[in-house]
C-alpha cells in the first residue's frame, strides 16, 4: 500500500515458485489478501510438473482464492515452430526461408523449450554441425547429421550430458558450486576446495560458458536454476548425502571461530543434507550444537520459520542419552524449540514437545523457560483458566504467593504496601533503581507479565493485584525489562477509578517509557505502548494523537515476536478509531478485516475474535448484512461467540460484544435492546487497572440511554435518572484532564438532562455547544449524534423547522462517517417531518 497507488501501480514478478519456502508463500498470501494493498498485480511462475495437489503452493493459491481474490492461471508452453524459425533467422542473420529446414529439426528435437533450443544450438556449433563459412560468408549446417543426433528428453539431462564432456576439474568445481545454492560467495567456494580439485580460473570459465553470472567482485549466481540443477545432477544420487557432508565438514574445519557466524548457514545446510551418514555420537552432538547456533542467528533476525527448521533439526541429532551426557545442549535446544514453536503459532506441536524437558529437566529453574512458552501458548489459545492456574502455581514456587480468591482486605494491604514503597521516591529515584539480579524474581516477573493479559480477560479481580506485585518486586529487588510494564500498569490504575489521578498516572507512564529506553528493552515496546497509549494517555491527550503509536506497537511486536501485544495494539487502534475518533467506516472496515486476518494467521484467538467483533460493528453501522466471523470459523456467529466466551469466562470479550450491541442498538434507534444490553453489561464489570476508549464511550451511551428512559416517566424513572447523573458526574471529573476528548460528550449529556428537567435555555445552549465542540475536535460521529439529539429536542417542542435543520445536519455527519444504517433512519424521520415544516425544502 505504501508503494502501489492509482497513479503508480505496481507489478511484482517472482519466478520458480515451486521452490518457494513456507515463509515466502505466506508473505505472498498476505500481500494478495491484504485489503489495504490496491493497484497491485502479482505475477508468479512455477513448473506445474513439480507442483501437485499436496504441494504448499497449491494450498496457498487455494487459500487466496477462498478469500475472494481472483487468480488467473496462464499455461506458458514451449515456443511454436514459427518462433523457433524467427529466432534462428535473427541469430544467424539468414532469411527465414533458408532457416526453415533447420528450425523444423531443432523444434522437433527440443520441443520448443527455449533453454533447450539455445543449448542444442550451442552443442551443434561445438560438434561442427553448425558453422560459419568464410567462403560463402554465412552460417551453414549439416542437416542430415543434425537429424541423426540423439538428445535427452529434458533440458537438465541434456545440460548434464554437455557438462560431462568438460574436464574432470571443471566438473568437480560445478558439483561444489551447485551445492552452495543459487548464489554464493567465491570465498566460500575456495574454502570447499582441497589442493587443486578445480582450477583457479574455474569461476571465470563458468562465466564464459554462460553457467554463472558475476554479480560483484566476489558474488556469483547461476544463470538459470536448470543450469544449477544440471550441475547438481553430475553428483550421483547415491553419493549426494556424502558429498554434502564433505562440503559441510570442510567448511567447518576451514572456518575460524571469528567467522563462524558468517558461515554457519552454509555449514549447517550441507551437514544436515548428509545427516544420515553421521553415526558417531560426538559428531552428532557437534552438528546439533551448530544447528542451535544457526537457529539462534535466524531468531536474532526475526526469521522465525527458518529458526524453527534449524532448531528442530538440531533436536533430531540428539540421542535418548543426551539428557545424561549433553544436558546443557539438550536443554538449550528444547528451550529454543519451545520459543520458535510459540512464535510461529505451532501450539499443537509445542504441547507435545514440552513433555520431555518437563520430565528430564534437573531443576525447577531449568523448566522455567519451557513453562514460560507453555503459558504463552495457553493464552494465545484462549485457555485462560488453565494458563492462570499454571502461572499462579509457578509464582507460588518462586516465592510470590497470589491467592486466586481476593478479598477487599488483601487488595487494600497490597495497595498500601506499594504506596508505602513509593512514598518519597521521585521520578529520578525510580529511574535510578538498581538492576534486578535475583533469578527467581526475574522469573516471577516473566510469569506475572503473562498473567496480566489473561487475568484482564478472564479474572479481572486478580489483575490489579498482579500489577501491584510487579511494582513491589521492582522496587524491592531492582528493575528489569518487564518493570516497564509494571510501572505503566500502575499508571493505568492511578488514572482509573476510584483515584482518577491523571497527572500522577501520566507521570508514571513517562517513567515506564524512560526505563524502557534506559534498558534498551525494545521487546517491551508493544506491551508498553498498549498500556501507555491505550489506558493512560487517553485521559490527557487527544485520542487522535495516540493512534500512530498503536501502529508502531504492532510493527515492533511483529519484529520482536510479541504477536500477542502486536495484535492487541491493532485492536486498540481499530477500537479507538470507531468509538473514539469516528474514522470513516468504509476505510476502517477494510483495515480491521486485514488486522483480523493477521491475528488469525498468528493463532492469536482472543485478538482475532475481538477484531472480528469490531469488523461486525462497522458492517452493522454501514448496513451490510454479512457475518464477519464466516471467513474464520464455519458456523460461528456473534451470538455463538458470546455463548462460547461466556462459558469460557472470557469476561472482556463478553463485555466487548455487549458494548458493541448496545452501541449499535442505541445509534439505530432500538432503545429497548440498548437498555437490555446495558443490563447485560453489568455482569462484566471494568477492572481497576483501567478503562479503554470503548468503555469510556460505553459510559457516555449509558448516560444517554438513562436520560432517554427517564423522560418516558416509567416506574423506574429514578433508576434511569441516576444512571444519567452518574455518567454526567464521571464526565465532569474526566473533562478536567482533557477537554478535547470529553467536553462535547459532557455538553450532550447535560443537554439531555436539561431536556428532562424542562430547562429549555440551558438545553439549547448545551446542544449547540456539543455540536460545536464535536465539530472542532473532529468527532464527526458525535457531531451527528448531537445534531440528532438536538433535532429530537426541537421536534418535542414542536419547532419543526429547527428540528428539520438539525436532522439534515445530522444526516450529513453520518454520511461522512459512513453509517448508512443511521442515515436511512434519519431519512425516515425527515420524510415524516417534512409536511409539518413551514419552509418546506
Amino acid at each position: 500500500g505504501a508503494i502501489a497507488c492509482r497513479a503508480h501501480p505496481l507489478i511484482l514478478f517472482l519466478d520458480d515458485l515451486q521452490w518457494a519456502d513456507e515463509i515466502t508463500l505466506d508473505v505472498i498470501r498476505m500481500m494478495m489478501t491484504d485489503p489495504d494493498i490496491r493497484h497491485f498485480l502479482f505475477l508468479g511462475c512455477y513448473r506445474d510438473s513439480e507442483v501437485n495437489i499436496s504441494h504448499p503452493l497449491t494450498a496457498k493459491l487455494k487459500a487466496i482464492q477462498e478469500q475472494g481474490i481472483n487468480v488467473v492461471t496462464i499455461k506458458v508452453g514451449p515456443i511454436e515452430k514459427k518462433c523457433v524459425n524467427t529466432l534462428l533467422s535473427e541469430a544467424l542473420c539468414m532469411p527465414p526461408s533458408l532457416c526453415r529446414p533447420l528450425s523444423d529439426v531443432v523444434h522437433s528435437k527440443t520441443g520448443g523449450i527455449i533453454l533447450f533450443v539455445l543449448r542444442f544450438l550451442a552443442s551443434l556449433n561445438d560438434d561442427g554441425d553448425l558453422w560459419f563459412s568464410m567462403s560463402s560468408r554465412r552460417w551453414m549446417y549439416n542437416l542430415e547429421e543434425i537429424r541423426q543426433k540423439e538428445i535427452h528428453g529434458d533440458v537438465v539431462s541434456h545440460m548434464t550430458e554437455h557438462m560431462k564432456s568438460l574436464s574432470k576439474k571443471m566438473r568437480m568445481g560445478l558439483k561444489f558450486a551447485a551445492c552452495l545454492g543459487p548464489n554464493f560467495d567465491a570465498t566460500v567456494l575456495e574454502r570447499v576446495k582441497k589442493d587443486d580439485e578445480f582450477e583457479g580460473s574455474f569461476l571465470k570459465s563458468c562465466v564464459e560458458y554462460g553457467f554463472l553470472q558475476k554479480m560483484s567482485s566476489k558474488q556469483y549466481a547461476w544463470s538459470h536454476d536448470q543450469i544449477q540443477q544440471a550441475a547438481y545432477d553430475l553428483i550421483p544420487l547415491s553419493s549426494r548425502e556424502s558429498f554434502h557432508l564433505l562440503i559441510g565438514s570442510r567448511l567447518f574445519i576451514s572456518t575460524p571461530p571469528s567467522e563462524m557466524q558468517h558461515m554457519i548457514f552454509f555449514i549447517v545446510d550441507n551437514m544436515n543434507r548428509g545427516s544420515k551418514l553421521i553415526d558417531d555420537p560426538n559428531q552428532r552432538n557437534e552438528v546439533a550444537q551448530l544447528n542451535l547456533e544457526a537457529g539462534e542467528k535466524a531468531l536474532s533476525t526475526s526469521a522465525f520459520h527458518s529458526a524453527s527448521k534449524y532448531i528442530l533439526t538440531g533436536l533430531s541429532f540428539l540421542s535418548p542419552e543426551s539428557w545424561d551426557i549433553q544436558y546443557n545442549l539438550t536443554m538449550r535446544l528444547y528451550d529454543a524449540a519451545s520459543e520458535v514453536l510459540f512464535v510461529t503459532g505451532d501450539f499443537s506441536r509445542l504441547s507435545v514437545l514440552i513433555d520431555e524437558p518437563l520430565m528430564y529437566a534437573r531443576s525447577f529453574e531449568d523448566k522455567l523457560n519451557i513453562q514460560n512458552n507453555l503459558v504463552r501458548s495457553l493464552a494465545a489459545s484462549s485457555k485462560f483458566e488453565e494458563g492462570i492456574a499454571k502461572c499462579m502455581s509457578i509464582l507460588h514456587q518462586l516465592g510470590e504467593v497470589i491467592p486466586l480468591d481476593i478479598n477487599a482486605d488483601f487488595y487494600a494491604e497490597e495497595g498500601a504496601s506499594v504506596k508505602q514503597l513509593l512514598r518519597g521516591k521521585s521520578r529520578q529515584d525510580l529511574l535510578s533503581l538498581p538492576m534486578m539480579t535475583n533469578t527467581q524474581k526475574l522469573a516471577a516477573m516473566q510469569f506475572m507479565n503473562h498473567a496480566l493479559t489473561m487475568t484482564f480477560i478472564a479474572k479481572p479481580h486478580l489483575n490489579p493485584i498482579i500489577v501491584l506485585r510487579m511494582v513491589k518486586v521492582s522496587i524491592e529487588h531492582g528493575i528489569c525489562n518487564i518493570s516497564t510494564l509494571a510501572f505503566a500498569g500502575y499508571g493505568a490504575m492511578m488514572v482509573s477509578e476510584p483515584s482518577c489521578d491523571v497527572e500522577a498516572g501520566h507521570s508514571m507512564g513517562r517513567v515506564a517509557t524512560e526505563i524502557m529506553k534506559r534498558l534498551g528493552a525494545v521487546e517491551m515496546t508493544a506491551r508498553l505502548y498498549a498500556t501507555v497509549y491505550g489506558f493512560i494517555n487517553i485521559w490527557k491527550e487527544p485520542w487522535q494523537a495516540g493512534q500512530n503509536k498503536h501502529l508502531e506497537a504492532y510493527e515492533s511486536g511483529a519484529t520482536t515476536g510479541d504477536m500477542e501485544f502486536g495484535n492487541i495494539s491493532c485492536w486498540q487502534y481499530a477500537s479507538t478509531a470507531i468509538y473514539g475518533c469516528g474514522e470513516n467506516l468504509d476505510k476502517l472496515s477494510q483495515k480491521i478485516q486485514s488486522y483480523s486476518k493477521r491475528a488469525f494467521q498468528c493463532n492469536q484467538e482472543t485478538c482475532w475474535v475481538s477484531l472480528v467483533i469490531l469488523h461486525q460493528l462497522t458492517l452493522d453501522l454501514m448496513g451490510i448484512k454479512q457475518n464477519s466471523f464466516l471467513p474464520y470459523s464455519q458456523g460461528m456467529t456473534e451470538e455463538s461467540c458470546f455463548t462460547r466466551c461466556h462459558s469460557n469466562n472470557e469476561i472482556s470479550v463478553c463485555r466487548l460484544i455487549c458494548c458493541k450491541k448496545k452501541y449499535v442498538a442505541f445509534l439505530t434507534g432500538d432503545l429497548d435492546v440498548a437498555a437490555k444490553m446495558y443490563e447485560l453489561c453489568q455482569d462484566f464489570p471494568v477492572v481497576f487497572t483501567g478503562r479503554l476508549v470503548n468503555t469510556i464511550i460505553s459510559v457516555f451511551i449509558d448516560g444517554l440511554i438513562g436520560l432517554y428512559f427517564a423522560r418516558k416517566h416509567r416506574d423506574d424513572e429514578v433508576k434511569w435518572t441516576n444512571m444519567g447523573l452518574e455518567a454526567i458526574q464521571s464526565f465532569r471529573q474526566w473533562v478536567k484532564s482533557s477537554e478535547w476528548n470529553f467536553s462535547n460528550k459532557l455538553y450532550l449529556l447535560e443537554a439531555e438532562f436539561y431536556f428532562l428537567r424542562g430547562d429549555d435555555e440551558r438545553a439549547i445552549h448545551s446542544y449547540h455547544a456539543a455540536i460545536k465542540v464535536a465539530r472542532e475536535h473532529r468527532f464527526v460521529h458525535e457531531e451527528g449524534l448531537a445534531e440528532e439529539k438536538a433535532a429530537t429536542y426541537f421536534l418535542h417542542k414542536n419547532r419543526h423547522d429547527d428540528a428539520m435543520r438539525h436532522f439534515i445536519n445530522s444526516k450529513k455527519c453520518y454520511e461522512r462517517w459512513g453509517a448508512h444504517t443511521i442515515v436511512q433512519r434519519i431519512d425516515k424521520a425527515i420524510a415524516i417531518l417534512l409536511p409539518l415544516c413551514t419552509g418546506r425544502r
